[in-house]
C-alpha cells in the first residue's frame, strides 16, 4: 500500500471517529448516556473501526480511483431515542452532529488553506496534508446528507416529516443494503462534484 493511500485512511479513519463521536455527545446532550455508558466517546480508533466500511472499502477505492476518491464508515455510536429529552429534536440534532463536525474541520483546516500567508505556512507538503483533511471530511459530510439508510441524512429527514412517512424510512432501512449498494456505485458522480465545489468554495483552490 503506498504512503499516500496510508495517509489518507488514516485522516478518513479519525475523521470517521470524530463524526461518530459528535453523535455520541449529541446524545448525551440531550440527555443519553448509551455512547458513554459504551465506552464509545474515545478517540481510540479500536471500538469504532469496522474492517469493511473503515478499512478494505475504502482502500480499494482509493486504489481504483488511483488516489482520487473514497469514502467509508465506522460503527455507528448506539444512541436510545426514548432517552432523548425531546424526541423530535433530539433525533434530528444527533443525526446531523456527525456531519456539523466533519464540515467544522473540513472549514477549520480549508480557512487556514486559504489564509496560508498570513499565517506563515509556506511548504507545500504541509498544504497538501490540510488539502486532504479538509478533501476527506467534505466528502464524509456530503455522503452522509445522503438521505438513505443507514446514512445520516435519512434519520434527519424522517425525524423532520410527519409519523405517516416512516413506513417509508421503515421500508427503506429493512433494505438498505440495496440503496447503499447503488450510492456506492453511483454516489461518487454526485458526491466528488459537490465536494470540490465546497474544497473550492472554503480554500480558494481552482
Amino acid at each position: 500500500m503506498q504512503v499516500d493511500t496510508l495517509f489518507f485512511l488514516l485522516v478518513l479513519i479519525f475523521s470517521i471517529i470524530i463524526h461518530e463521536i459528535s453523535h455520541g455527545y449529541m446524545a448525551e446532550l440531550f440527555g443519553d448516556p448509551t455512547a458513554r455508558l459504551a465506552g464509545r466517546l474515545t478517540l481510540n480508533p479500536i471500538p469504532h473501526i469496522d474492517p469493511l466500511g473503515s478499512i478494505i472499502l475504502p482502500a480499494i477505492m482509493m486504489i481504483a480511483s488511483k488516489g482520487s476518491f473514497a469514502f467509508g464508515w465506522a460503527k455507528p455510536v448506539p444512541y436510545n431515542p426514548h432517552n432523548l429529552r425531546n424526541f423530535k429534536w433530539g433525533t434530528f440534532s444527533v443525526a446531523i452532529a456527525g456531519v456539523l463536525a466533519n464540515l467544522f474541520l473540513a472549514v477549520f483546516f480549508g480557512l487556514m488553506i486559504r489564509f496560508h500567508a498570513l499565517l506563515g505556512i509556506s511548504s507545500a507538503s504541509f498544504i497538501q496534508i490540510l488539502v486532504t483533511i479538509v478533501e476527506v471530511n467534505l466528502v464524509l459530510a456530503v455522503f452522509n446528507m445522503i438521505p438513505v439508510p443507514p446514512l445520516d441524512g435519512s434519520k434527519a429527514l424522517f425525524s423532520l416529516l410527519p409519523y405517516r412517512f416512516n413506513h417509508i424510512y421503515e421500508y427503506m432501512e429493512r433494505n438498505w443494503i440495496i440503496f447503499i449498494i447503488f450510492v456506492m456505485f453511483l454516489g461518487s458522480q454526485i458526491i466528488a462534484p459537490i465536494s470540490f465545489y465546497l474544497l473550492t468554495l472554503i480554500t480558494g483552490i481552482n
